[in-house]
């Protein structure tokens, strides 16, 4: 379990400080902007700038997850990320929803490694 926790630590920040990095460099080419409602949400959020906000926290996460410090941190930072990644193509364009489901399999693989940092926030206090 531990060599599979190393890699997809390390899977894990690839992607994300691959793709956030490129949330600012634009190095990746983009295919044709989708149509409907995924294409207006996906230019609501480039215009709006909110894009530059989930590619800081998905270089952060990644580089931390890279280097292999703070992981709880990074975990706790690309969460969000993923469950939005999910919800998008969930409910507006299924053709990204088997890369969104091996990204959330990776952060769950490394989560359970690291489980233990998480247990604080499971414990229910009566105070």
């Amino acid at each position: 379990m531990r060599i599979a926790a190393l890699i997809a630590r390390i899977l894990l920040g690839l992607i994300f400080f691959v793709f956030g990095l490129n949330g600012f460099l634009h190095f990746i080419p983009m295919g044709p902007m989708p149509a409907g409602l995924s294409g207006q949400y996906i230019t609501v959020m480039m215009q709006s700038h909110y894009f530059y906000f989930v590619a800081a926290f998905q270089v952060a996460g990644g580089a931390l997850l890279l280097i292999g410090r703070y992981i709880p941190l990074a975990l706790s930072l690309l969460a969000p990320v993923i469950v939005n990644i999910l919800l998008y193509h969930l409910l507006m364009d299924l053709k990204g929803i088997p890369m969104a489901i091996v990204v959330a399999i990776l952060w769950g693989i490394v989560f359970y490694r690291h489980r233990q940092y998480f247990s604080g926030l499971f414990t229910q206090r009566t105070t």
